[in-house]
């Protein structure tokens, strides 16, 4: 993993702990079984979903990174067959 990665990683896992926090909280004054609880937890889900997304897109290649700064190159053209 690039130390970019790493870090989005990093971030993401701050985010969903702190989301964590808040479910907890708002479910603790507003009650377990509240509209607001249910919307807590499920922004915890949504950030946990998106750190899954991210440990599952593998890194691009040196030719794909290529292709993205330079897509008018001949080695990056795709043509429909």
């Amino acid at each position: 993993m690039t130390n970019i990665q790493e870090k989005a990683n990093n971030d993401i896992q701050e985010k969903i702990q702190e989301e964590v926090e808040q479910a907890r909280a708002v479910c603790d004054i507003s009650g377990s079984n509240s509209a607001e609880c249910a919307a807590a937890w499920d922004a915890v889900e949504e950030l946990q979903a998106e750190a899954s997304h991210q440990r599952q897109s593998k890194p691009k290649n040196s030719l794909e990174k290529y292709c993205d700064d330079n897509p008018e190159a001949v080695e990056c053209r795709v043509y429909d067959e």
